[in-house]
Parts: C-alpha cells; structure tokens; sequence
C-alpha cells in the first residue's frame, strides 16, 4: 500500500464507521456520526503541522509562551456530501477558512462537469483539507485537485471515510503528491459507482433526500 494513503484503524473509528455503514442509522444519526469521524480526520491530518509562532500569554498564576497556529489551512468540501464534513474539520480547526466545489460526472459526455467553484482570495500556497466522505471513480475527486492546483494551492491532504481501490490508484497516478487519510479501502464497486459493501449514497443519508 502506497505511504500516501493513512488509514485510520482506530476501534472507535470502525466502531462509528460500522454504525455508518447499518441501513438502519437514521439521517440525524448519520449526520453526528460523520461530522465525529470528521473531527478524528482532522486531528490525524494536522498532526504534521509545521507552521506555528510562540507568543506569551498571561495564565492565571504567570506568564507562559503558548503555541499558536499560523496559516492556517482551508477546509474545502466537494458539493454536496463534503458539507457533511465540514462542520467537525472546522470545530477541530476554527481558525480554517473554507472552500466549495461542486463537480459531478456527467454519464453523457464522460467528462466531468464543474458547477459551483468558490475559495478564500488569499488560497494561493495555502494547505488544503479536501472533503469527501466516499471515493468510488475518483473523477470528480481527481477534477477538483486538478482546480485546486491551478490556484497554486499548498500540499494537499484528503479526507474521506471510504476510497475504492480503483479510486486510490488512479488518484495516486495523477496525483502522487497528495496524501489521503481514510478509514477504510473497498476492494469492490458495482457498475453505477458505488462502494460495496459501503455506506449508500452519503449525500441522500445526510440530508433525507433520493
């Protein structure tokens, strides 16, 4: 397995991930349990953060110098199954900005097709958290880096819960300096591009919609 992908064994993530995958999880649960999982994706993804400043604060008892982050990265969500995910990365990083991209594959054309595009104006060199929970083709996932990289972004770290093992080689063939971290990779993908055994469609679960 590539060193580019970080798969997060962690029981309590499997633990949230099994719940993820129950038909039976209502929408409400759903939803908790992705913006959980989101928190835990981006705790591992920012354990390499480098960009930090020492500055003094007053504590109850003295003085302290405390580290503060500086830089901080934008949280980009891929429309609409990636706003499921925002929510936890940026309580985990409040100081983040965000970003959106809504791309779709288009079945008629075989290409994909870009819709919506909108990022913070100071994006240029900046690190990117790219949000999707699930990666079956990775077209539209390998589209959006494509954009990203136009605006001369920072390293890019994906974050999703599954990625299909057709999805993470052809991502990784593209872009092999982009680094994924998942909870799981499907070995199996049926014909209409869904992971199996996977979770559904995770934008219909989140937000109750077909």
């Amino acid at each position: 397995m590539s060193k580019n992908l970080i798969e997060l064994h962690h029981p309590l993530l499997l633990h949230k991930l099994g719940h993820l995958r129950d038909k039976n999880t209502n929408s409400s649960d759903f939803r908790n349990l992705m913006t959980e999982i989101s928190k835990l994706l981006a705790y591992e993804a920012m354990r390499d953060w480098k960009n930090i400043e020492l500055v003094t604060v007053e504590t109850p008892l003295s003085l302290s110098k405390v580290e503060r982050m500086t830089n901080p990265p934008v949280a980009v969500a891929i429309l609409r199954a990636g706003n499921g995910m925002l929510e936890g990365v940026l309580s985990m990083i409040p100081v983040a900005s965000s970003g959106f991209i809504g791309i779709y594959r288009d079945k008629f054309i075989q290409n994909t097709v870009e819709y919506y595009f909108k990022l913070p104006k100071d994006v240029e060199g900046r690190s990117i958290l790219l949000c999707d929970p699930l990666i079956a083709t990775a077209d539209t996932m390998i589209a959006a880096i494509d954009r990203l990289k136009s605006y001369h972004v920072g390293p890019i770290k994906v974050l999703s819960v599954l990625v299909s093992d057709h999805a993470l080689k052809r991502l990784l063939h593209f872009h092999p300096d982009v680094k994924i971290y998942a909870l799981n990779v499907e070995k199996e993908m049926t014909e209409n591009g869904y992971l199996v055994p996977g979770l559904g469609d995770a934008g219909d679960r989140l937000y109750q919609t077909k």
